[in-house]
């Protein structure tokens, strides 16, 4: 499926989806895309007057910088011996 399509997609459904469950809704659009190896930026353009998506992408790049973060400290942790 092409990010159009998915950004389509949402732009038709989002109004049927509580407001309180809008933001996990948009975690699981925006997880699935990069799932499927649609880049950041690319749904950034697609979803570009979108809140929702645009948020929980947001996070999702931020959730990804703190496991490097981390797995660079458990590298260094190693170097330590």
């Amino acid at each position: 499926m092409s990010v159009e399509m998915a950004s389509e997609i949402w732009k038709q459904i989002k109004g049927y989806i509580n407001v309180v469950d809008r933001n996990e809704a948009a975690e699981i659009v925006v997880n699935v895309l990069i799932e499927n190896d649609i880049d950041a930026e690319e749904i950034k353009n697609s979803f570009k007057g979108d809140s929702d998506v645009k948020r929980a992408l947001a996070d999702h790049l931020n959730e990804d910088e703190s496991i490097e973060d981390e797995d660079e400290d458990i590298d260094d942790d190693d170097n330590d011996y």
